[in-house]
């Protein structure tokens, strides 16, 4: 007979966590964060910004159809992608500083998942009661009772996910009138399919898997290790002031009562007793509900708090802990502030020094030239221009390049172009040379060609651009 032992057995079934309520500053700051990042998800879309007449008047706006990207005055065109771009590498690099200096503060106070779930404990707490009554209610058998409170909690969370999904969507075109078109059946089937994923997403992550996600689902437990060192300012428990852990009626024992407190309000389960863990997001609650406990038996708080490891020796020693200041400002967190800072300022820069036109010239290569009759020879070009104003423009269109060249745009005969308010104009532009001059003998010759927004009538202040090509003509052997 083996001896061997089941795997099944070696592996326990999930247990859901219940936090207990707290109260304390961490405990309020989290609730004002929550409040505020929630009113502006769901509210950023419904503020109105007037960009005048056949413009969007939704402040915050990506609109697909026509490829736009609008943030109260600011509009982002597809070629301008590098803005978003950099406001990625600015959120990874602010992460990496926050992490670096404090942890992850971001965990615990801002992530999307910490703070859904934050909001579907509370309305659990609201209908089940506490830790204690939502224990006993979850290990109790089926009855009308727990049918009856989980039927109005999972009610509530879904009417959560479903104002969370119908948020989202309302981002990405006219919010007031996609509202209305949801309600009458109107509305595309895509806004319906996104609305009910993403109810479904907020539903079971913030009020099943939550904790589950930030351990096993999301990267950055993993990579937080490499922006920490010995100076980062993170949750610790001072086990030099805490052990060994008994009653306060024993003259040996130190501050630490083991009341479990610490433990039963983490939104993880862990102890943070037993050091610093992955599963930890440095949420605070810990800090409130172990300073709780020291004020009722009459020991200083800290007990459970913010420190550094560079700490610790000192206080050991009873000596001053270093000042905050020397934990943020090290090599580390320059370096990351620095590029921050320098990546932010360029893009502002970019953002005002951009022009309201833009154009892109692409030869035609099949044929790269032809031979007219009379010997000149003629390039074909195809041209993108982009009109950001809000009122339609003219364009015109002039070039310069090492020999003598003429232009002439297709369907007119002047060299200028009406290019409609916010469109994008693809006109064919011809660029001939004489027989016997530089351009038509040369076989790449630089051709610049100048695209000047005229204001709608010819103006002395035109705003103007390049675009740098080639002209082919034919090489003489």
């Amino acid at each position: 007979m083996s001896n061997a032992q089941d795997p099944s057995q070696l592996y326990a079934a999930h247990e859901p966590i219940f936090p207990r309520r707290v109260t304390g500053k961490f405990r309020t700051l989290k609730w004002w964060l929550m409040g505020a990042m929630l009113a502006v998800y769901y509210i950023t879309p419904w503020l109105r910004w007037d960009r005048g007449p056949q413009m969007p008047d939704q402040a915050v706006l990506l609109d697909i159809s026509s490829r736009r990207f609008f943030f109260f005055m600011i509009e982002i065109w597809p070629n301008e992608f590098y803005f978003v771009a950099g406001l990625l590498i600015m959120a990874g690099l602010g992460l990496f500083l926050f992490t670096s200096a404090a942890g992850r503060v971001w965990c615990g106070y801002a992530c999307p998942q910490t703070v859904w779930t934050d909001l579907f404990i509370l309305v659990e707490r609201w209908v089940e009661g506490d830790r204690n009554a939502r224990i006993r209610l979850h290990r109790q058998p089926w009855n009308w009772e727990k049918l009856i409170k989980n039927g109005i909690k999972w009610g509530l969370w879904l009417l959560i996910g479903l104002a969370t999904g119908g948020a989202w969507v309302f981002y990405f075109t006219d919010a007031p009138t996609l509202f209305w078109g949801l309600l009458d059946g109107t509305a595309s089937p895509v806004a319906y399919i996104t609305m009910a994923v993403l109810t479904f997403t907020t539903f079971f992550f913030g009020g099943f898997a939550r904790e589950q996600i930030c351990i096993y689902a999301c990267p950055w437990p993993r990579i937080q290790a490499a922006m920490m060192d010995e100076d980062t300012i993170t949750i610790g428990y001072r086990s030099w002031r805490g052990e060994p852990r008994g009653k306060q009626s024993v003259q040996t024992s130190g501050d630490c009562i083991d009341c479990m407190a610490c433990v039963n309000v983490c939104p993880m389960g862990i102890d943070i007793r037993d050091g610093q863990q992955l599963a930890c997001i440095t949420c605070g609650l810990c800090i409130d509900a172990c300073n709780g406990i020291m004020d009722k038996i009459g020991k200083p708080h800290g007990l459970v708090g913010y420190l550094a490891l560079t700490d610790e020796p000192l206080e050991r020693a009873g000596k001053a802990d270093k000042p905050i200041w020397k934990h943020i400002l090290r090599p580390r967190t320059v370096v990351y502030t620095v590029l921050w800072a320098g990546i932010g300022l360029g893009l502002v820069a970019a953002l005002f020094l951009r022009a309201n036109l833009d154009a892109s010239i692409t030869p035609v290569r099949n044929p790269p030239f032809v031979i007219l009759s009379d010997g000149a020879i003629r390039n074909t070009y195809d041209m993108r221009l982009r009109n950001k104003h809000g009122t339609d423009r003219w364009f015109t269109v002039t070039a310069t390049a090492g020999g003598d060249v003429t232009l002439a745009l297709e369907g007119t005969d002047a060299l200028r172009v009406l290019v409609k308010a916010n469109e994008t104009l693809v006109q064919r532009l011809y660029v001939t040379a004489s027989a016997g001059t530089v351009a038509a003998a040369a076989h790449h010759l630089p051709l610049r060609l100048w695209i000047t927004d005229a204001e709608g009538t010819e103006t002395p202040k035109a705003e103007r651009i390049y675009k740098d090509t080639i002209f082919n003509g034919k090489e003489d052997k």
